[in-house]
């Protein structure tokens, strides 16, 4: 395998899919593997793919695989290659799993099932981060001082700001909806705690931080899983997006969250991030899926060539585990 076509449906600015499909992209480089990439929407991001990592746009006619997010990318690019479809969510549109895809990747067991539940089955395969370029760069307070939100919306920035006061820390608030910050992991970096949803949080534990799970979006309801210290193996089921608890946090609630904060945790979550969330291991994952699919499809082949020429009953002795 030579040639590999990435793809997501907006690299226009600072996101979720935007930041792993560029680290996807990274990694792949990294092992010397041809990479190209596909969106619709060009933006910050891709001209980030095209001149930090010298990877080019879509230009080849085949590709021996093609990691596509989305199902529009998956409709439009599928016939260029072997497509695998990752699934960040449930909800959104663009996240339905594509007929057209070869086969599928669910980043969470709640996204797993519900594709399930549609007649799609997916390898589980958490989203990567570059454990690498999210580290631990300083060293946490022993004492509560320091928070970053990485909430979206003004609302929930609202909650924390009341929380900091009565808590004596300082928040800093990182809203990307404002001014999307590409290096967020030194703003991670400067503080001991953040509150944020699914890949801020995954970001967070890189950097050896304490993570609150907890957001107020429009989009749907305001859950949290709050301190995950001693339910991340749970919450990271539903992909840290709060849905794990269904918690409806109120302020003092919440505040109560805070006060659970213990410094040595971090290096709890540094440790959980470079085992099961480093984008090394989520390549391996891919891949992994890959060869198996390979030998399922070769597996099959074979039993219907030999269905034509010996008896099934041996076929089936021939095959059986």
């Amino acid at each position: 395998m030579k040639n590999i076509l990435v793809a997501n449906y907006s690299l226009k600015t600072v996101g979720g899919s935007e930041t792993f499909t560029y680290t996807l992209i990274e990694e792949l480089k990294k092992r010397n593997y041809n990479v190209e990439y596909f969106t619709f929407i060009k933006g910050d991001i891709s001209n980030r793919i095209e001149n930090n990592l010298g990877v080019n746009f879509m230009s080849r006619r085949k590709y021996d695989l093609i990691l596509a997010n989305h199902n529009t990318c998956v409709k439009k690019i599928f016939k260029r290659g072997f497509t695998i479809q990752t699934c960040h969510g449930v909800y959104p549109e663009l996240e339905q799993p594509s007929r057209f895809a070869d086969a599928h990747v669910s980043i969470s067991n709640e996204i797993q099932n519900y594709l399930a539940n549609k007649g799609f089955s997916s390898r589980l395969i958490l989203n990567g981060i570059n454990c690498n370029r999210y580290n631990i760069k300083k060293n946490i307070n022993e004492t509560l001082t320091n928070v970053l939100s990485l909430c979206h919306s003004n609302s929930a920035n609202d909650v924390l700001a009341e929380i900091a006061e009565r808590l004596n820390f300082k928040l800093k608030i990182a809203y990307k909806y404002e001014k999307p910050i590409w290096k967020i992991e030194n703003e991670i970096n400067e503080v001991d705690l953040v509150v944020g949803l699914g890949r801020s949080a995954y970001e967070a534990m890189a950097c050896g931080r304490p993570v609150i799970i907890w957001d107020k979006r429009d989009y749907f309801e305001s859950y949290g899983d709050g301190y995950i210290k001693n339910k991340l193996g749970f919450s990271i089921q539903n992909n840290c997006s709060g849905r794990y608890s269904k918690k409806t946090y109120t302020t003092k609630e919440l505040e109560q969250e805070f006060n659970k904060y213990n410094f040595k945790d971090g290096e709890y979550f540094r440790s959980f991030a470079e085992n099961n969330l480093n984008i090394k291991i989520t390549v391996n994952q891919y891949f992994d899926y890959l060869d198996t699919i390979k030998k399922t499809k070769n597996k099959h082949a074979a039993i219907k060539i030999l269905k034509t020429i010996i008896p099934n009953s041996f076929i089936k002795a021939l095959f059986k585990k």
